[in-house]
């Protein structure tokens, strides 16, 4: 009786320590994220959550290898890319045709995944490249349904939290299906591009066109926008 007493205390006291080590980890993580998204603004806490470990998720993905597959080629294009239009997501129409002479990043995006906080990245490239790229944004809510706004919610998050003046196209889909974004479907069709087939895997999968309209690459979402990959395929 005695011992099964002391074995029962010594497994209470064990149990008040990793209850107590589990509280003390939640607030420290709580406080953390609270300082990751000081400047963060109308944001749910998921959304705040996943921008304080998007360092950690990008970590853990290039130790895992997850979504890191990068594909190029260089085949001219069965149709041409600057044939393509697409409608901004505040109602005007974007002729490809307007973006010779630079290279063009195609990102679908999404305003609640663990990859939204490359819209910052994105921006930078940008901001660093003016003078020969154009980065547009594909809002989509292909993937476990990551992106529920409208395109003007869309465009008020992502200009309050990450800065993003670079183009936001109207939310679409960009996966395989009859309600595929026409600019998707050139991006995924070989017999168009001239000899990719590769669908973005996940949400922030981008595309990469050269100054001529020539699709040049593919990175996985996890290849981040301001990674060596993406960086030297552009100044090249």
């Amino acid at each position: 009786m005695g011992d099964s007493l002391m074995a029962a205390k010594t497994k209470y006291r064990k149990l008040k320590r990793i209850l107590i080590v589990l509280f003390v980890f939640i607030i420290a993580f709580a406080v953390y994220v609270e300082i990751a998204n000081r400047n963060s603004k109308n944001m749910t806490y998921r959304q705040k959550v996943l921008k304080a470990v998007y360092p950690m998720w990008m970590w853990f993905t290039k130790l895992a290898g997850k979504n890191r597959k990068e594909l190029s080629g260089s085949k001219q294009p069965q149709v041409s890319f600057y044939s393509l239009k697409g409608v901004l997501n505040n109602g005007d129409t974007l002729d490809f045709n307007s973006l010779k002479g630079k290279k063009v990043l195609l990102v679908n995006t999404a305003s609640d995944c663990g990859y939204t906080n490359q819209y910052k990245d994105l921006q930078q490239l940008s901001e660093e490249n003016t003078d020969k790229l154009v980065v547009i944004g594909f809002p989509a809510n292909d993937f476990k349904e990551q992106e529920k706004g409208s395109d003007a919610e869309i465009a008020a998050f992502c200009k309050a939290n990450f800065g993003v003046s670079f183009p936001l196209m109207q939310k679409s889909s960009v996966i395989k299906s009859s309600a595929q974004h026409p600019v998707f479907q050139w991006l995924t069709d070989a017999t168009k591009n001239g000899w990719n087939d590769k669908v973005p895997s996940w949400n922030f999968s981008k595309y990469l066109v050269d100054e001529e309209g020539v699709l040049i690459n593919y990175f996985d979402p996890s290849i981040s926008p301001v990674s060596k990959e993406v960086v030297s395929a552009i100044k090249k």
